[in-house]
Formats: C-alpha cells, structure tokens, sequence
C-alpha cells in the first residue's frame, strides 16, 4: 500500500520535511543547548554539579526509555497523532522549564519540566525517519534523509553556541523559550502538511504494556548506570543495582517480545542478517562518534592549551563538513545505492580515526581540522544511507517501531561511547601512573605522559573499532521491502 499520492505536490513534499527537519533539528539542539547553562542554573538553585548535572540526564533517560513505545503506538494509531501532539507536549515542557522554576524556587518542578518535554522528546524523534520512509517516493527518499542529517548536524553544532549567547545576554530561561515559536510553527505545519493516513495493520490484539514497562527499566537503568557509573564508582552498590535492574528487564524483554503476537519490539526482524548488519553500522557509527566528540575537547584545552571559546569553534569543522556530506549523500543514494555509500563512508571515516592517532602537543591546527572535517564528512555518508537502508527493509506496518528503534541506536551507543572512551583515558592514566617513578620524575612532564598516554590509547581503539564498519558494509548489501517501492520500480524482498 503506498500512501505517496496522499502528499499530492512539491509543496507539499517541501512542508513536510520542513516539519520532519524541525523536529530532528530541536531534538538535537536541546540536547546540546542546555549543558552550557548548567553552571547558571546550579549558582540560581545553589546546588553541586552533581546535583544539576541531573537537568540533562534526566531529559536523555526519558527520552531513549520512551522513544519505542511511542514508535510502536504510531504504528497503531497513526503518525500525525504522535508527531503533533509530541511537539505540543515539547513546547508545554520546554516553556515550563523556562517560566515554573523560579516562579517557585523549585529545582524539583525543573526536573518535572524535564521530564515532561523529554516525553514530547521522544514523541516527534521516534517517528522522523518513519515520516520519510512512509511518504516520500523512493527517488525522493535519500535527499529528504539527507537534509534531516544536516539539520540534525546543525543543531548539535549550533547548541552551544546559541546557549551560551541567551544565557549571558538575556537569562537561561530563554534556552527553553527559544523552543517554544519553533514549537507551534512545526505543529501547524505537522497538522497541515502530514496526512491523516489510518494506521497500517490494525490490530485488535491490545498493546504490549509489559513490553512498555520492560523497554523503560531496561533501558532507563541502562543509560542511568553508564551516565553515573563512572562519578558514582562502577563497583558502589547503587550502580551494581541498577545495572542489575537493566539486565534483567531487557533479557526479560527479549524473552517476553518473542512469544508476544504483536511486540513492542519485533527481535524476529535480527534475524535477517542484512537487517543486523545495517543496524550494526548504525549503532558503532554514533558509539565512535559520541566518544571522538567527548574526548577531542579535553585534547584541545589540556594538550593544545586552546580555551574553551576556540575549542568549540574547531569542533564545527566536523559538523560542517556532515551537513555538506549529508546534502551530497542524500543526492548520490538514488544513483549509486546506500551500500557503495555506505563502504565510502566507512572507509572516509576509518581514514579520519587514523589521523586522530597522529596527534601531540605540537599537532598543527590545520591538521585538527582537516582531521574533523575527514570524519564528519565521512559520517554523512554513513548516516544518511545508513538509516535509508534500515527504513527501506522494514514493512509499513512497522515503519514507526523501526524509526523509533533508529533513535534508540542514536541515543544509546552515544551514551555507551562516552562512558567508554572515558573509562579508556582514565585507565591509560592510572597505568602511566603506576609504571613510572613518580619520585624521579617532574609532576609536570608526569601529568603530560599520562594525558598524552590516555589520548594515545583512545585514538587507537577508536580506528581499530572502525575497521570492523567498513567490515559491516562490506558485508551488507541494497535490499528494499515492497511496500517501500513505486509502483515501476522492481521488487527486492526485504523484512
């Protein structure tokens, strides 16, 4: 069943992926957005770092703990339903983060906000590649995917940048405020521009509630305990506990999902090979790129001596360069497919992770920018045909589980890499530490070893982990479910 004559013009095209960009661009800017007020709104609350760190963990749990179940209901009920009202609740939330805290003096109704606009969050993330998959015609598929990477991109670059430009020049409300007009334009455009299309598939079994529950405690715990464990201490009862917690729900989750007719998560869709390894790309892509973009910042300020307004600007050149890829990306899947872009990419990126190994404290500036642009500009040509090749083996009836499960493998692996890379530099460091003679030893060139040492290690692991994509992409291959085809286009069996 194809739904593409419903969305009658160019326009029409056009305003809808205006909407889907929206929604892609706020999620990625609220999650860069807030962290630099952080230190402001900890001095207003007076409350530890630890305590406020909190305003943007929470919005990151709720967010990936909800995103399946909300891609699972749009299955059922329909997309527009979701995608408006999720925007409806983001724009509530994010203007009650802004206006209620300091109405009551209250980082409690923060937190509260946080949440509220988290679910929203997840609402309109779950369902943006559904939107395009379900849609768009195919030859239109791979730019509309493209221009969603690049807004995505921009947002991340961008948040910073306009955080810290409200927060010192009006108040840090206004991070909040700023996404409330950006709210309501993309709700009368969700409300206009997508169709109001029946759910395909409806079912009369009833929606899978202990698989809900299950996908939420997992997942919530999980991204909990590596967010903490780390501040917390990895081996402190509190984070065995939670790490137990997650465990056990997700294997619980796996078990239940298998024997449930209609799951929240279909597992049965892994076992096509084709539909793991595209998942796979997907999930070590943001894995590596979530620990690069952690960790560079530390080089740049520690090693390099950069302060923290030039550091940032260096970092745009690897989001610069991903919006360029994704726009050229996006052009190129339709005539060479999203396999050969996808061994581009990996092979582009896998070069950039090996220049990263070359770094010191006299690497040149122009060497750490040429090194960022490499790998985002290969990460466009990973993303967006990454994600077309997922969405293009899925059935409709499972466009929105399968989009929000896309999310979950963002949202996730970013996680998981931070708490990864991070544990490799602190382990580099106590290594150097514990072999050399501290008494012989200057503490300044002790503490340069150690850092340099700690970098060193990470680089390393980093490109070594990104042979194993040009592996995966290697090994996959173009496959298209026919319900994802134009009706003169051949027929490739999918998921």
């Amino acid at each position: 069943m194809h739904l593409q004559n419903d969305v009658s013009s160019n326009r029409n095209y056009t305003l809808l992926l205006i909407s889907i960009s929206l929604a892609t661009f706020m999620s990625a800017l609220d999650g860069t957005i807030v962290n630099i007020a952080l230190p402001t709104i900890s001095e207003i609350f007076n409350l530890p770092m630890a305590s406020v760190s909190w305003v943007a963990t929470i919005y990151l749990l709720v967010l990936t703990g909800c995103v399946l179940i909300f891609g699972k209901l749009a299955d059922r009920i329909g997309f527009k339903i979701i995608f408006v009202s999720g925007f409806l609740i983001f724009t509530i939330g994010s203007f009650s983060c802004g206006f209620f805290p300091e109405l009551f003096n209250s980082y409690g109704v923060l937190i509260g906000s946080r949440i509220l606009q988290a679910i929203g969050g997840a609402m309109i993330v779950s369902i943006a590649p559904a939107l395009v998959a379900t849609y768009f015609p195919m030859k239109m598929k791979g730019k509309a995917l493209g221009m969603i990477t690049v807004f995505a991109a921009f947002g991340a670059a961008v948040g910073p940048i306009i955080g810290g430009m409200l927060t010192q020049y009006l108040s840090w409300n206004w991070i909040f405020y700023i996404n409330v007009p950006v709210g309501f334009i993309a709700i009368l455009l969700g409300m206009y521009s997508i169709p109001a299309t029946p759910p395909v598939g409806q079912t009369k079994t009833a929606f899978d509630s202990l698989g809900a529950i299950l996908v939420f405690t997992g997942i919530g715990f999980l991204i909990y305990t590596v967010s903490q464990g780390a501040s917390i201490g990895w081996t402190s009862p509190q984070i065995l506990i939670t790490a137990a917690i997650s465990a056990v729900s997700l294997l619980f989750l796996v078990y239940h999902e298998l024997r449930t007719p209609d799951p929240l998560v279909d597992f049965r869709l892994f076992t096509k090979r084709n539909f793991l390894i595209a998942n796979l790309i997907l999930v070590l892509t943001y894995f590596l790129f979530a620990g690069v973009n952690y960790i560079l910042p530390f080089f740049l300020e520690i090693v390099r001596a950069f302060d923290t307004s030039t550091s940032g600007i260096i970092m745009t050149c690897l989001s610069g360069a991903l919006m360029i890829s994704g726009i050229l990306s996006g052009v190129m899947i339709n005539r060479f497919g999203n396999r050969k872009l996808c061994i581009l990419g990996s092979v582009i990126v896998s070069a950039g992770y090996a220049m990263f190994i070359f770094f010191s404290k006299d690497v040149s500036l122009h060497y750490i920018a040429l090194t960022l642009a490499v790998v985002g500009f290969g990460l466009g040509f990973l993303i967006s045909p990454g994600t077309n090749m997922v969405m293009g083996m899925a059935s409709r009836d499972k466009h929105g589980m399968v989009s929000s499960l896309i999310n979950v493998e963002r949202f996730g692996p970013m996680t998981l890499g931070i708490s990864f890379v991070s544990m490799l530099f602190i382990q580099a460091i106590l290594a150097v530490g514990t072999h050399r003679n501290v008494t012989t030893t200057s503490p300044g060139n002790l503490i340069i070893d150690a850092v340099s040492t700690g970098f060193d290690l990470v680089f390393v692991v980093l490109f070594a982990l990104s042979v194993i994509i040009i592996a995966l992409a290697l090994l996959s291959k173009d496959e298209i479910h026919p319900d994802n085809l134009d009706s003169d286009e051949p027929v490739v069996i999918g998921v």
